[in-house]
């Protein structure tokens, strides 16, 4: 196999234009496409996926916690709810939509004839769509973290190795691409913003997920032979939980910063302060790589001898506080370009400005969380900082994906409408987060739907967090209609 497979670029032509009018010929030229742009969309459209059925289950949970009296669901039930979110929003939304984007992206941004190992972006596609379907499956049979169906939960375990393996081949094929098939004399140092988060992010699923799908190994065997070592079925969210947790999360999430600095680019004037404050930015956020990789958390002690004291802060500042220095310099770099050129406004930027801020928001909370005297580990507070990173990277997506549609699909989405929709889902994922910040402080359990304590209004924090999914929801299946509506259009045109 070479780098630059030479059949990319005759995937549009590999059919007859006769064959790709009809549906047969559609669905071989997507299945076996090595086009990245299509590879790319597929990634997106199975993201999408994933974060409709992920919000659906949002809504519920937070109707179950309406009323801790009245359960809907058995105790083991939700848990499993409880996975599926976890596992769907990280592994089945994030790493999928970032990646997507740059697979579809990245070869246009550096000149490059083609993605790198296209067959191996496409594989890990396959691999991605596969193990996602068995954690769906799974977790409906009655499989995953306490689940009773033994043979479930085995395949539970299988779903998310594959998808662990379909995410890091797709990345190593990025990484590949902007390292090897850069166009001649584009320097590193000259690559866009969005390719440059792209490479970093890739590098940092690169370095993490293999040691993730090792503990998936160990849990899976032990389960299936003899389940002693590491607890069974009960105990698997100790061992991978990881995986779909902060700051794992952080990484997939590090696209977002180039998003919004290219786009930011198109506004304001200077675009080299831009690129520099985003190479900045990416480059400091990068530095949470270190805590997914020696997978401890790292809190900050107040108590204790002074030497114990300075220790923890150390390892505190350096593993919690420092990978949100580099959304602020993202954020600070954008407002000051908005400041000094608002009339340009791209309407894209309003959805990835936002989402920015909302992760900035979740990782700040992660740096609250991480403070042992707050007493907010095992809270829903846990739970407000995962929507707030996950919804906030959606609203990114979102962003650019109406940026670089005319590039992806050749069509332009309406401002007014991605304007609309910015607002609305930062509305959405404020109302779905912020009260599960408050409920922390009062001690509502997390993965829990009937441990709360009289410390606060909790039936209308819950009630608030329902209607923020359902609002999310509506913002979400009105974007893929806009999105789809021009496809329709044009369906007759050949590709």
């Amino acid at each position: 196999m070479t780098a630059l497979d030479a059949s990319s670029n005759l995937s549009s032509t590999s059919i007859r234009n006769e064959d790709s009018r009809n549906i047969l010929g559609q669905l071989a030229l997507w299945t076996t496409t090595t086009d990245h742009k299509r590879i790319g969309r597929l990634f997106l459209r199975g993201g999408f996926v994933w974060l409709i059925s992920v919000i659906g289950i949002g809504v519920v949970l937070g109707v179950e916690r309406i009323n801790p009296t009245s359960n809907i669901f058995s105790a083991n039930s939700v848990v499993q709810l409880f996975s599926f979110f976890r596992t769907g929003l990280s592994l089945g939304v994030l790493a999928p939509l970032f990646i997507g984007l740059s697979i579809a992206l990245v070869p246009l941004q550096i000149g490059a004839q083609a993605i790198s190992y296209a067959r191996l972006s496409l594989f890990g596609f396959y691999a991605w769509l596969i193990g996602s379907a068995l954690v769906v499956v799974s977790i409906i049979g009655n499989g995953g973290p306490s689940g009773g169906n033994t043979k479930m939960v085995d395949a539970y375990l299988l779903g998310v190795g594959l998808a662990i393996v379909g995410v890091v081949a797709a990345a190593i094929s990025v990484i590949t691409t902007v390292i090897g098939a850069r166009s001649s004399g584009l320097a590193m140092s000259e690559i866009p913003v969005f390719t440059w988060s792209a490479l970093v992010g890739a590098a940092g699923i690169i370095l993490t997920l293999p040691l993730h799908l090792g503990s998936v190994v160990y849990v899976a065997v032990d389960h299936h032979y003899g389940r002693l070592a590491f607890g069974g079925n009960y105990r698997i969210d100790k061992w991978i939980g990881d995986i779909f947790g902060q700051p794992q999360t952080f990484i997939y999430v590090i696209p977002a910063l180039g998003v919004l600095a290219e786009i930011i680019s198109v506004s304001g004037p200077k675009r080299q302060v831009i690129q520099t404050g985003g190479f900045v930015g990416i480059g400091i956020m990068s530095t949470t790589l270190i805590g997914a990789v020696t997978r401890t958390q790292h809190l900050f002690e107040s108590t204790g001898s002074l030497s114990d004291k300075l220790t923890s802060a150390i390892s505190y500042a350096l593993f919690d506080v420092l990978p949100v220095f580099g959304v602020l310099i993202a954020l600070f770099v954008s407002l000051l370009a908005l400041k000094t050129n608002s009339l340009r406004l791209n309407p894209a930027l309003v959805p990835s400005l936002l989402g920015v801020g909302l992760v900035f928001t979740g990782m700040l909370g992660y740096a609250v969380q991480m403070i042992s005297s707050a007493e907010l580990a095992g809270t829903v507070f846990e739970e407000g900082v995962f929507v707030y990173i996950g919804y906030g990277a959606v609203l990114v997506a979102i962003g650019a994906i109406s940026h670089w549609c005319r590039e992806l699909r050749g069509t332009s989405l309406p401002a007014g409408v991605i304007k609309g929709l910015g607002v609305a889902g930062f509305i959405a994922a404020v109302f779905a987060s912020l009260p599960y910040y408050m409920a922390g402080f009062t001690n509502q359990a997390a993965k829990s739907v009937t441990d709360f304590e009289n410390g606060g209004p909790h039936a209308l924090w819950n009630s608030l967090v329902g209607a923020g999914h359902v609002l999310m929801a509506v913002v979400v299946v009105y974007f893929v209609v806009v999105v789809l509506r021009p496809a329709r259009s044009v369906a007759a045109t050949p590709s």
